[in-house]
């Protein structure tokens, strides 16, 4: 803010003040009350015989013109020189006239000398009020109350459509209303920068990412297109694209989140939109989904006068804004930037983090990448060298995670590695397959558009098929640790709804929702939503073949990573196995796997006897993972209620228990010598 600025806004109050003094004499002419100190309080005769046969209340006002003009003067040079006047900055910012100059002029006197607001009150006739009304402000311009043009600018014109003042007393006939300026464009006036503090939680930093986007946007921007709107897909870089490119032109950048617009979302988007323009900057808003519901939001960030970049996932609706915009579809991000991204942002602190393979699995746009980078680089003062660690920049990727899914699916914070599982050699590779699909997915579908097709999503689909207990949804849980990703399991008595079509919106939910999730999506016993397909006998079947089609459809659009369990393989639809990218078969272990699963589910703590027969248990009881891990729990508890150490007569006990809860029928012979410990 420079000398010159102030000195003409202080020059042009001088000027206002000249005009109020000759409107305040000209009012005390004949003025049965002038000396009255109770004058504005009531109205006596006499004074209402001098309101008549007064001088009409439009009359020209021409005073201290060649003041005005030594003003202006002063200005004209000090733009010449390359300073910055500010209000004629934001005249010309807001397309006003020099009649919407002169009204601001008058509602924003009061704000920089409080003597005005005496003399307001004076010329409003009501000490009480000390703003100006539109009358007074009219009579200080000598324009005529009666003319609509000047009317209109104070019911409709950019003073008050772009919130720079505010009519209040709403009740009141037009020329007794008041004039307002807000705080913050008194504060911009005087040369404050600082953003309107309603706009504290909205307001948002963006990353600028160079790229073809860029490019295209900034093209389109030195066109003078004013109204942009930018589709992006789920890690595409449009805000990112739209700071690099308004910065490029060499505007500052307001971005503006729509997801914290509050309880006020038009009022809080004009206030965004009014920032924009004072600083004239750019103002780059979205998600634009954010919004749609609510009324007024869009036309509101569409019709201002500055330079706005909409950015959203939806294309765009004509029926949303009576403004048409450019429109232009941002690219995917690639890896490469993104792992570029992490490592700017981390800096030095990231060590000898692979960034590449740790980041890979995480599809985040270019502002999360640096949100995320930030929580991972304040784990790192934990640490007595200062430098994040692989999982330091896992957790804070997923804390960028929003919490659709929580009231969708149960989360499950992964525990278990691939030391943990106990799984046949094929199954052990194809698991290892569905976790290395999910880590360079955006690799090999993206960057090498391995998968052609804009209907097709970067999704990998999974299915796990094997009987109850076999570690399918372990295998699941081992499959995000190693990704670093957070496991979310679908509650099926949640999705299945016997009314028509409430399936499909349940699932559609689950799926939007997972789509702004870094995470495993786990469908636990799957046939009962992804069953086959059947011939239409009755309308029972007809819809139950919509909603196994709608899923087909569906996972095809989907872009992360969802695996499907279920214990009858030949339950799921032909359709479906077409489309999955992997299928694990686990088998019932046999006699070497079930000892390592006995061994492993006992642990290191859990104190042992002498007489534990391992081996036995292992070639005698034909029990799963799941099986075995239950009974282990449960000799846990007989011997913790015993002397405190597993005996070999807590382990038959437990396994007796085991096959009574399956139903299977215990005979004395599967327990050889042992048969006399169960208890």
């Amino acid at each position: 803010m420079t000398d010159a600025s102030v000195a003409h806004l202080l020059g042009r109050l001088d000027v206002l003040e000249e005009r109020v003094r000759a409107l305040v004499a000209r009012r005390r002419v004949g003025d049965p009350t002038a000396d009255d100190p109770f004058r504005g309080l009531y109205l006596t005769d006499a004074a209402v015989d001098h309101l008549l046969g007064g001088p009409a209340p439009g009359a020209d006002l021409v005073v201290a013109a060649d003041r005005l003009s030594a003003v202006e003067r002063a200005a004209d040079a000090a733009e010449g020189s390359g300073a910055r006047v500010r209000l004629r900055s934001l005249a010309r910012a807001f397309d006003l006239t020099d009649l919407d100059t002169e009204l601001l002029l008058v509602a924003l006197a009061g704000e920089i000398d409080h003597r005005f607001e005496q003399l307001f009150g004076y010329l409003n006739d009501d000490v009480s009020r000390h703003r100006p009304s539109v009358g007074t402000a009219f009579a200080l311009c000598g324009v005529p109350l009666a003319m609509a043009p000047a009317r209109h600018r104070l019911t409709h014109g950019p003073l008050v459509r772009s919130g720079l003042v505010v009519v209040e007393d709403l009740d009141r006939p037009l020329p007794g209303r008041a004039l307002r300026v807000p705080d913050r464009v008194v504060g911009h006036l005087l040369g404050d920068d600082a953003p309107d503090p309603a706009l504290a939680d909205a307001l948002t930093d963006l990353v600028p990412v160079e790229s073809d986007d860029a490019a295209r946007l900034r093209r389109v921007l030195d066109a003078g297109v004013r109204l942009v709107y930018v589709r992006q897909p789920s890690t595409g870089s449009g805000a990112s694209a739209a700071v690099a490119a308004l910065s490029a032109t060499g505007r500052d950048v307001v971005g503006l989140d729509l997801r914290r617009v509050g309880s006020d979302p038009v009022g809080l988007v004009g206030a965004a939109v009014r920032e924009s323009c004072l600083r004239d900057a750019g103002l780059v808003a979205g998600p634009l989904d954010a919004v749609l519901g609510s009324e007024g939001v869009v036309a509101e960030l569409t019709e201002g006068v500055g330079v706005t970049v909409l950015v959203g996932e939806r294309a765009w609706d004509p029926d949303w804004s009576r403004a048409a915009p450019l429109l232009l579809d941002a690219d995917e991000g690639t890896t490469a930037q993104r792992a570029a991204l992490w490592g700017a942002a981390l800096g030095d602190v990231a060590g000898d983090v692979d960034l590449d393979d740790v980041t890979a699995a995480f599809r985040l746009r270019p502002e999360q990448v640096v949100r995320a980078a930030r929580a991972a680089g304040a784990q790192a003062v934990l640490r007595p060298d200062g430098r994040v660690s692989a999982d330091d920049v896992r957790r804070g990727a997923r804390a960028e995670n929003g919490g659709a899914l929580d009231r969708l699916a149960r989360r499950v914070e992964p525990a278990v590695g691939w030391d943990d599982l106990v799984l046949a050699g094929p199954a052990l590779r194809a698991l290892r397959e569905v976790s290395q699909r999910a880590r360079y997915r955006d690799r090999v579908l993206g960057d090498w558009a391995m998968r052609p097709g804009g209907a097709r999503g970067r999704g990998v689909a999974a299915l796990f098929a094997g009987g109850s207990g076999t570690g399918k949804t372990m295998s699941a849980e081992v499959v995000a640790h190693d990704l670093g990703l957070e496991l979310y399991v679908v509650d099926l008595a949640a999705v299945v709804d016997k009314y028509v079509g409430e399936t499909e919106k349940n699932l559609e939910r689950i799926f939007t929702g997972a789509a702004g999730v870094n995470a495993v999506l786990l469908f636990d016993e799957a046939d009962a939503v992804f069953g086959k397909r059947t011939g239409v006998q009755d309308a029972h079947d007809r819809y139950a073949n919509i909603e196994s089609a709608y899923l087909l459809q569906r996972m095809e659009t989907f872009d992360g990573l969802v695996i499907l369990s279920t214990n009858l393989r030949a339950n799921i639809d032909e359709a479906f196995t077409r489309r999955l990218d992997v299928v694990v078969d686990f088998p019932v272990p046999d006699d070497d796997a079930r000892r390592l699963l006995w061994d492993r589910c006992l642990g290191t703590v859990v104190p042992r006897a002498d007489d534990l027969d391992l081996d036995f248990c292992a070639k005698a009881f034909e029990l799963a993972g799941g099986g075995i891990r239950s009974a282990a729990v449960s000799a846990a508890y007989l011997a913790a209620a015993d002397a405190g150490v597993v005996e070999m007569r807590h382990l038959v006990t437990a396994v007796h228990r085991e096959y009574r809860k399956l139903g299977r029928l215990t005979q004395p012979g599967e327990f050889g010598p042992y048969w006399e410990l169960v208890e």
